[in-house]
């Protein structure tokens, strides 16, 4: 079984190095630490107990690490080093903890007689279906490092497609967190302080006044229903997304909403024509590329049509024409696919509307940003204007109250 040891060496300069390696031996360690270029001092087992790092959320590895790690194994691959001297530089390189675990993980069972795709597939948060099915393929066709650039580059274009999209969902979501701080000072401090002044006056206060003195009632003094409510529902819904009927509510949810259901399909829709392409271009059989496709494009209603056309591309129909039975799938992309299956260019094409999506997902990005400014202004105005308007309108019947 693996082991944690702690290492003290030095390296090729004289400078003192010190860390840790995960393997089965201390021989393997002092190997190891040789084919890094240090020259070893002292090797101990790490000792474990109180000292133990607890860590409440499960660690993960970011889509950019991912990339960077890509390429730089990419490079070492490429140079001509051997697959195990590459993962135990990278073991020291990576900003990632996870990362460098996992890294660790995949020498050793390397070491143990493992391929690199066997051994990443024992790491699906890690590495992904698509990630391990072009690893597998460089592996067959002996143009590992070739297909690790693919993936970096992949990997970069999602964390830059991410980017994007997060962009234009920062700025309304602080406005509204803003606008709900406001409402939430007005009805627990300001709210009640007119309450007093209408019971003194006496008379029968409009409707929209009755409605905000009931809620900041209701937030003053049952604020604990309220936020127990509020986690209840929260749980209740994530619960109800993990299922797959909740899932593809929510996906369905999401492409109807104005302004972003547009962006959230231009960007499920550059996802797919990227991944198919590059499993295309690597040599990935269809049906297998269509498997791992399904899961990566992140939309349950995309994934279901990619499953439907997995079966009639089973049963010998192209690819193009049982897409066009979806409606998830625009004409243009069917068309472009079909010229593709023609020309024997399908990578080609899949690239071209990868490309396409890509520009449509940053001009909508763009005049989001500026469309989405003056509404958030508009509902910052509504919501606080509307609470005043609740406030003052018996104000309007102060002096007939007074007589």
């Amino acid at each position: 079984m693996p082991e944690t040891y702690q290492y003290k060496g030095r390296d090729l300069s004289g400078k003192m190095v010190s860390g840790t390696l995960v393997a089965d031996s201390p021989q393997l360690v002092l190997s190891r630490l040789r084919e890094m270029g240090y020259t070893p001092i002292s090797v101990d087992t790490k000792t474990q107990g109180m000292g133990r790092e607890l860590h409440i959320l499960p660690a993960r590895v970011k889509l950019k690490d991912l990339a960077v790690f890509s390429r730089q194994f990419a490079t070492m691959v490429n140079a001509g080093l051997p697959i195990l001297r590459a993962l135990s530089i990278l073991e020291t390189q990576s900003e990632s903890k996870k990362l460098r675990e996992t890294t660790t993980e995949l020498r050793v069972d390397i070491e143990r007689g493992s391929s690199l795709s066997a051994a990443m597939s024992k790491h699906p948060k890690v590495f992904n279906k698509l990630y391990v099915a072009m690893v597998k393929s460089g592996e067959t066709g002996g143009v590992l490092d070739q297909l690790l650039v693919r993936l970096a580059d992949n990997l970069e274009r999602e964390v830059s497609l991410r980017h994007r999209i997060r962009s234009a969902m920062t700025y309304p979501i602080v406005v509204l967190g803003f606008v709900s701080l406001i409402l939430a000072a007005m009805l627990i401090f300001i709210v009640p302080q007119f309450k007093s002044i209408y019971a003194q006056l006496g008379g029968e206060l409009p409707v929209p006044t009755k409605m905000l003195l009931a809620v900041s009632d209701a937030i003053r003094h049952y604020w604990f229903i309220v936020i127990g409510a509020i986690v209840a529902l929260v749980v209740v819904l994530r619960r109800l997304k993990r299922t797959p009927q909740g899932q593809a509510f929510w996906d369905r949810t999401k492409l109807r909403i104005p302004i972003f259901g547009s962006l959230f399909q231009k960007s499920a829709l550059a996802r797919f024509s990227r991944v198919l392409g590059v499993l295309n271009r690597s040599g990935v059989p269809i049906l297998q590329s269509l498997d791992v496709v399904s899961e990566t494009v992140n939309n349950s209603l995309m994934s279901a049509a990619i499953m439907d056309v997995q079966q009639a591309v089973k049963s010998g129909e192209s690819l193009a024409k049982p897409l066009g039975k979806h409606n998830v799938f625009p004409p243009m992309v069917v068309q472009m696919l079909t010229v593709g299956e023609e020309t024997g260019a399908l990578d080609t094409m899949l690239e071209k509307v990868a490309q396409f999506y890509d520009d449509e997902v940053t001009a909508a990005v763009d005049s989001l940003t500026s469309i989405i400014e003056p509404l958030m202004i508009f509902v910052v105005g509504g919501a606080v204007g509307l609470s005043v308007i609740a406030l003052y309108l018996p104000m309007f019947n102060i002096i007939n109250l007074i007589k």
